[in-house]
């Protein structure tokens, strides 16, 4: 990473398009200079779909969705435009969990349902999903399970029923995670 006094203490890559080089955690938030972070998933990656998918499923299953939808990403970038909504759906389902164990409930349930729609309605996405052994059926019920849950009523804590204060469901992402084909192969 480059950087330059006109760039005001920005990180750039080789192109010099602005990209951070501080470490990240395994929910991809930016650590200090200096701290060990997770290795970041190299982007612009062209993966079959099964390479996809085992990829992004390792990750779920390691409580990194975060890393998951940069795989997904790849994918929608590097496929044919008839399975783009399937991938962009299953980016936003694992930037949606990424937000909800974060603790941006409401942003993660608006991310869920999001790409729960997006599966359950983007032209091709069936076929897609039918084709890679994808159980999108399963996802979207996943998702739009999750978002209810961590959105509850859209407060960002709950109080009991002695009145104290607790903060709203955060949830585990490793415990979580989706099962993308249903298996748990």
């Amino acid at each position: 990473m480059n950087r330059t006094a006109s760039d005001r203490g920005r990180d750039r890559d080789e192109e010099g398009r602005a990209r951070s080089a501080r470490p990240r955690d395994g929910l991809g938030r930016p650590l200090p200079y200096g701290a060990e972070g997770v290795p970041r998933q190299p982007e612009g990656v062209v993966r079959t779909p099964e390479e996809s998918l085992r990829e992004a499923q390792r990750l779920l299953d390691a409580g990194m969705p975060f890393h998951a939808h940069e795989v997904f990403e790849d994918a929608w970038k590097s496929g044919p435009d008839s399975e783009r909504d399937l991938w962009q759906g299953l980016a936003q389902l694992a930037v949606g969990l990424t937000h909800a164990a974060r603790g941006n409930t409401a942003g993660g349930a608006r991310l869920l349902r999001r790409g729960a729609d997006r599966i359950a309605g983007g032209p091709g996405s069936a076929e897609a999903a039918a084709a890679y052994g994808i159980d999108a059926g399963g996802l979207v019920e996943w998702a739009r399970e999750l978002a209810d849950r961590a959105a509850g009523d859209g407060r960002t804590e709950e109080t009991d029923a002695a009145g104290a204060a607790h903060p709203a469901v955060v949830v585990d992402a490793a415990s979580e995670a989706p099962r993308l084909r249903g298996d748990r192969a």
